[in-house]
């Protein structure tokens, strides 16, 4: 994986097809951090890990003695200690204004992606999750006609957490109707084209749009 630049002192554990994981690479990617990775298989986690984690669950960050088991906690640390580039605004106002959205999306977005995937689910809730997903996307594309981003100007967590979302669509089974959202279409591409974005995909992340 293209983060790994060097021996380091930081080790991320990644699932193999996460996007709460993916969320955090593209951090990681974006700001050049030299980390190592250990991609974790789902049924067969490392019997370190859950000395480390509580939980026993990915992602899981290791700085030194510091060990972060929430992306959200993750991202943020990183966006601390790693500055540049700043991918959350320097005003406090505009900070707020970006937690909110991750927020909304891990309560909103993140939920559907869940019963999509889970075995637990039936297949009436998961097309009532595609649905929803579907009419959701729909429904935010016209902000970005008259912003790059994620209501923004510049590039920030808030578009870190939707990438691995977007991303995934057509492995959820999610179609969007192109003629309906251009913008969002759009910002998809200035997303999937980024460099920091390409280097954060797994191998197995690469083959859900081949």
């Amino acid at each position: 994986m293209g983060v790994v630049a060097k021996r380091s002192s930081m080790t991320f554990y990644t699932g193999s097809d996460d996007h709460y994981s993916h969320r955090v690479r593209i951090v990681l990617a974006e700001k050049g951090i030299a980390v190592d990775i250990l991609e974790v298989n789902e049924e067969h986690h490392p019997a370190e890990l859950a000395d480390l984690n509580p939980y026993n669950s990915v992602p899981t960050l290791i700085d030194r003695d510091l060990v972060l088991y929430e992306s959200r906690v993750m991202m943020e640390y990183l966006d601390g200690r790693f500055p540049h580039p700043p991918l959350l605004p320097v005003y406090p106002v505009a900070r707020a204004q970006s937690r909110l959205w991750m927020h909304r999306i891990e309560r909103e977005w993140c939920p559907m992606v869940t019963t999509i995937t889970s075995s637990e689910s039936n297949r009436r809730e998961v097309e009532q999750a595609r649905k929803e997903l579907r009419e959701s996307m729909v429904g935010i594309s016209p902000i970005f006609e008259d912003l790059p981003f994620f209501m923004s100007e510049e590039f920030s967590l808030v578009d870190c957490c939707i990438a691995p979302i977007l991303w995934r669509l057509p492995s959820l089974g999610v179609e969007l109707p192109e003629n309906q959202v251009a913008p969002l279409m759009e910002y998809m591409e200035r997303l999937f084209s980024r460099d920091a974005f390409r280097t954060s995909l797994l191998e197995s992340e690469r083959e859900l749009r081949a």
